[in-house]
């Protein structure tokens, strides 16, 4: 699922975030590090409204699947031991 950016060749797994009591998602992509970045080095996180709208942002770059993850602090909050966030790839 990983691909190339057009200026290095750095494999990115785009990725979308929904954070639990957000009205938005983040689209971006995780590079091998895991550090969340912009699908491409020119520009910005992005940021969506709706699934939908993250799902035709990475369509209009050709990207057809991508990794959703739900991101909540309550589970820290609550002291759970596991940091482990929901994860997901899914296909469009």
């Amino acid at each position: 699922m990983a691909f190339q950016t057009q200026s290095k060749n750095f494999d990115l797994t785009p990725s979308i975030l929904a954070l639990a009591d957000s009205p938005h998602y983040l689209v971006g992509a995780y590079d091998s590090n895991h550090n969340f970045k912009p699908l491409m080095n020119s520009e910005k996180i992005a940021t969506v409204s709706s699934l939908v709208e993250a799902k035709q942002l990475l369509i209009s770059k050709n990207i057809n699947s991508a990794s959703i993850e739900y991101q909540s602090a309550y589970d820290e909050m609550c002291g759970t031991q596991t940091t482990n966030h929901c994860r997901q790839v899914i296909h469009f």
